[in-house]
């Protein structure tokens, strides 16, 4: 597949309307304001990519505070978006500028988990008038329900990650070490079109696949072990997440069965992703099936997560997860089962909730052969 078929015209997303709804989300937390230090929530409010930022998202205005580094920047990237957003550029710190803003305001919001002990305290003294009031997952909420722009973007990453896997897999035959078939995968993203991988690419064999966030190392792909490929792209900041398992020749009969029983504990949790149901009955469907095959302690992580313009984010799915699946969501499915020093399974899909049930937007093919 080339370039020009992945990256077609992508479909707009509505990045003037997400104001409205964190500011609806924050006064659900009783805030009357919100300061957004997260520069992946600066990103979602405003459309702005840059490396220094914040946005002040008060009762009737959005303000986006950067330096003069970005001054260009911003406005092209806001104006891109379509986003009714006031810039302030200040090599400064902004106090003057959300002190001003925040006159009136009552109570204001602040990202607990990405403000330092050290700026609560500088906060506190910006707005003195006001109480601040730790949140948690206010525009992370709302970043859970994608609209058909965000789909469309993480569809073409996973298409691109579909598209580099075929290209590398037939490789593994002439035993690359792990890391370089991730590089090849890596390079791959690259020329079809990605901005950079989702996160670090995953080879890992033989012993190596029971260890399930290893990086890729020099040990050689060798014949008749288990390989896991962990590997995802990014699109216009949105990412996809896919891992497949393969391999070289014919694996030991007990390997065989591993990786049947995770590709068959990965398709029951798949098919229990539809509106409504819940969250938990996907971890639930993977883990009755690998427990029953008599590997309940060697499917050692969640069985998956929400995908987006992080590689992980909410919602989580897990057993403890006590809220429904809903229309718009993106998650992963990914059991695995991992046998300390012998060989490691994981299969992975990038999942969207529809009102149909799933759509699955990560297509390789879950068959152990390379080629």
């Amino acid at each position: 597949m080339t370039k020009s078929k992945i990256l077609q015209v992508l479909v707009p997303m509505d990045v003037a309307g997400r104001a409205g709804r964190v500011r609806a989300a924050a006064g659900e937390n009783q805030c009357d304001a919100l300061l957004v230090t997260n520069l992946v929530n600066v990103r979602y409010l405003t459309g702005f990519t840059g490396s220094a930022g914040l946005v002040w998202l008060g009762p009737n205005e959005l303000v986006l505070i950067t330096d003069r580094r970005y001054a260009e920047q911003s406005e092209a990237e806001t104006s891109q978006a379509g986003v009714d957003v006031r810039i302030e550029i200040t090599n400064d710190a902004p106090k003057e500028l959300l002190a001003g803003a925040a006159a009136g305001v009552g109570r204001i919001g602040l990202e607990a988990a990405s403000v330092s002990w050290a700026d609560q305290r500088q906060y506190a003294e910006w707005f003195e008038a006001a109480e601040l009031v730790p949140t948690a997952g206010v525009v992370e909420r709302c970043r859970q329900i994608k609209d058909d722009g965000e789909v469309d973007r993480m569809a073409a990453a996973a298409a691109i990650a579909d598209a580099a896997l075929a290209e590398v897999r037939p490789m593994l035959a002439d035993g690359p070490t792990e890391q370089e078939a991730a590089l090849a995968l890596d390079t791959a993203f690259r020329r079809l079109g990605a901005e950079k991988s989702a996160f670090t690419t995953i080879v890992a064999g033989g012993p190596n696949a029971a260890l399930p966030h290893i990086r890729p190392t020099d040990r050689p792909i060798g014949p008749n072990e288990l390989v896991i490929l962990d590997m995802g792209a990014v699109v216009d900041g949105y990412r996809s997440d896919m891992t497949r398992t393969v391999a070289v020749g014919e694996p030991d009969p007990e390997a065989q069965r591993v990786f049947d029983t995770v590709r068959e504990a990965q398709q029951l949790g798949v098919e229990q992703v539809a509106p409504g149901a819940p969250i938990s009955d996907v971890d639930k469907a993977c883990r009755t099936r690998i427990d029953a095959a008599g590997w309940a302690d060697a499917f050692v992580h969640g069985t998956g997560h929400g995908v987006g313009l992080d590689i992980h984010e909410q919602p989580w799915v897990r057993a403890t997860a006590t809220e429904p699946l809903e229309v718009g969501q993106v998650i992963t499915v990914e059991p695995g089962v991992y046998l300390t020093g012998f060989c490691g399974a994981r299969v992975e899909d990038t999942v969207v909730v529809t009102e149909s049930g799933p759509r699955r937007l990560t297509h390789s093919p879950k068959t152990l052969a390379v080629a």
